[in-house]
């Protein structure tokens, strides 16, 4: 073999691991889209009170609709036997139970359509060589976690069918939506990490900062799991005040006891959680959106921190919209919707900090007088 053909074919391998590299990241990002577009019709499942209108969780033979007008109806039959009909839809008619039965089915389809786009090119790209070592061992965990994300599920749909419940329990609705948040944020990750992305040293010393944010619109995320959960958003529709004051009385506040129980089941203490947690995620994005502008000003991490303000200002609005409106399903959606994207964004921005990336950009020079 001659030397030219040996070069030819060496140029070669750098090139086809980049081609590769680039069909795993468009991958992933796909299904992180498909993994929020999962979170709004879960949103909306909850919104029209539809998830507890399928009561069996078939894997494999629940991906059909009822055939026939017979299999509706037996559905039908089905749903009347849970406290939820008896006590919220009794009397319903069965165009009624085919509209919520639809947001359900059409959420467990989407739900499995993940798992395909996920599993089949995950073993495609494995084959190929494209991902192994620790890249393949952190893809199967994110699979892994997927799969327990489908049983958290029935298990939340589950906790809706007992006596006298006429909804999913909150505390497992925010585990399901922060589960789904995770593989979401696990996906991006993953998927930005596959691209060396210079960085200065300025930019390092933000990912602290970085972090905290990351984590505090995790916490407000299910924060807000537990307002839907509880329909506390139905009460104290004003802002600022609660009830005519900023913070409500002790004894509104701690109701129940032990006092642990009121964060997850009194619905003034769930509330007031989520106002106190959309300040608190305000601030701290404000100041690190300052503290980038000053360390690294000019930087694109200088940029995204501030994009990142931005979204949790409109976000914030959004969240004050709906409460006083008293959450129509259009504005829940959107501050929904927002809310992935803020979570998104945080992903992206706290791993492009990461010193992980790749080799470090020359650092910034002060400037001259």
């Amino acid at each position: 073999m001659t030397t030219a053909s040996l070069s030819v074919g060496e140029g070669a391998r750098p090139a086809a691991e980049a081609r590769g590299r680039r069909a795993v990241r468009l991958w992933l990002f796909s299904v992180a889209a498909l993994v929020a577009l999962m979170v709004l019709v879960g949103g909306a499942t909850r919104l029209t009170e539809s998830g507890l209108s399928i009561t069996e969780w078939k894997p494999i033979t629940g991906a059909l609709l009822p055939m026939s007008e017979t299999a509706w109806l037996a559905e039908f039959e089905k749903y009347k036997q849970i406290p939820q009909y008896a006590l919220l839809n009794e009397g319903m008619t069965l165009a009624q139970f085919k509209h919520i039965y639809l947001w359900e089915w059409g959420h467990r389809l989407l739900g499995r359509l993940i798992g395909l786009v996920y599993l089949l090119p995950l073993v495609y790209f494995a084959i190929r060589g494209d991902v192994r070592g620790k890249l393949l061992a952190g893809l199967l965990a994110i699979g892994i976690l997927g799969g327990l994300q489908g049983a958290i599920g029935w298990i939340m749909v589950a906790s809706g069918l007992k006596p006298g419940m006429t909804a999913v329990a909150p505390v497992r609705l925010m585990a399901h939506l922060v589960t789904a948040c995770l593989i979401y944020v696990a996906l991006i990750w993953v998927a930005v990490g596959l691209k060396s992305q210079p960085v200065t040293p300025q930019e390092r010393r933000l990912a602290p900062g970085a972090t905290l944010v990351l984590v505090l619109i995790v916490l407000q995320i299910a924060l807000g799991a537990l307002v839907a959960g509880l329909d506390a958003g139905l009460v104290y529709n004003t802002w600022p005040l609660m009830d005519g004051r900023l913070v409500p009385d002790t004894a509104a506040l701690f109701s129940v006891s032990p006092w642990w129980r009121n964060a997850f089941e009194t619905v003034v203490t769930v509330q007031f959680n989520h106002r106190v947690g959309g300040y608190v995620l305000l601030i701290a994005a404000l100041l690190h959106a300052f503290a980038a502008r000053r360390a690294a000003p000019g930087t694109p991490a200088a940029r995204r921190a501030t994009g990142m303000a931005g979204i949790v200002v409109v976000q914030a609005a959004l969240g004050i919209t709906t409460l006083v409106l008293v959450v129509p399903i259009w504005a829940a959606l959107l501050h929904q919707g927002v809310a992935i994207l803020l979570l998104g964004h945080a992903s992206a921005h706290r791993r492009l900090l990461s010193a992980e990336q790749g080799a470090a950009a020359p650092a910034l020079q002060p400037a001259k007088a």
